[in-house]
């Protein structure tokens, strides 16, 4: 890579929550400590400001960036609102713009996971349902699921995957299932989302007998493995286009 190392733009969904404001912020602060080198900006997909385009406007012209969604599945968001971002980006400055993968599925993030159940105490009979968020794009219902088995292996039993909106199972109906299969154990629900919010609160209500907190918790450093993830995702992005640019498969104007 040559010049200045790519601007990250870590762009996470937004929140009303002031909570989950403060807990995404902090992993963007974790990300900027972890890597100095590298200019790292917060933005938004919805609710918060700013916006995507936004930060990328604010982008030195031509200066290669970045986006890596701090989002746990690849979804709608991913394949096209911070697609278009980066396309318009592209279109109108020559800017060359690239989205990551988004964080998950990672067998870090069930590590993450696991400590958080660990924390509310899991019992060797516990019966455990990941409560993600649920889309309507099938390819992040997969995602989530790959996150469930991933889950499976780190705990060494098995894990039911329940969504809170646009998929199957809802949340509440994946609890009420495994209570009946499994009479007398407790149920207890791994929530899998990036940080506090509305839909932890959802998961708090769905009827389980015990939540574990998000992947990001308000007053705490996020998580090491957390900021790896991040970190990666970007270095992975900037040596695939290192590599296309060796191989001629970029114009100069994104040859990094």
């Amino acid at each position: 890579m040559t010049g200045a190392a790519p601007a990250l733009v870590a762009a996470s969904h937004g929140t009303s929550d002031p909570a989950g404001r403060r807990a995404v912020a902090s992993l963007v602060a974790a990300v900027t400590d972890r890597r100095p080198d590298v200019t790292v900006v917060g933005a938004f997909v919805d609710v918060q400001q700013p916006d995507v385009p936004t930060a990328l406007d604010g982008m030195s012209s031509g200066a290669p960036v970045v986006i890596v969604p701090l989002l746990l599945s690849t979804g709608y968001h991913v394949h096209v609102d911070l697609a278009e971002a980066a396309a318009a980006a592209g279109a109108d400055t020559r800017q060359p713009v690239v989205v990551t993968l988004a964080l998950g599925p990672d067998a870090r993030l069930a590590r993450i996971l696991a400590m958080r159940l660990a924390a509310i105490g899991l019992d060797d009979d516990d019966v455990v349902v990941l409560a993600a968020a649920g889309s309507s794009d099938a390819g992040a219902v997969v995602d989530c699921r790959a996150m469930g088995s991933l889950l499976e292996a780190e705990l060494g039993r098995p894990v039911v995957v329940g969504f809170l909106s646009a998929a199957e199972p809802r949340l509440g109906d994946a609890v009420t299932a495994a209570r009946a299969a499994n009479p007398g154990r407790r149920i207890v629900a791994a929530s899998y989302l990036l940080a506090p919010g509305y839909f932890h609160s959802l998961v708090q209500r769905a009827g389980a007998d015990a939540a574990s907190e998000p992947l990001l918790v308000d007053g705490e450093q996020p998580p090491v493995v957390l900021v790896d993830v991040v970190v990666d995702r970007y270095l992975r992005a900037c040596d695939e286009h290192v590599t296309a640019a060796y191989q001629g498969a970029r114009t100069d104007a994104t040859t990094w």
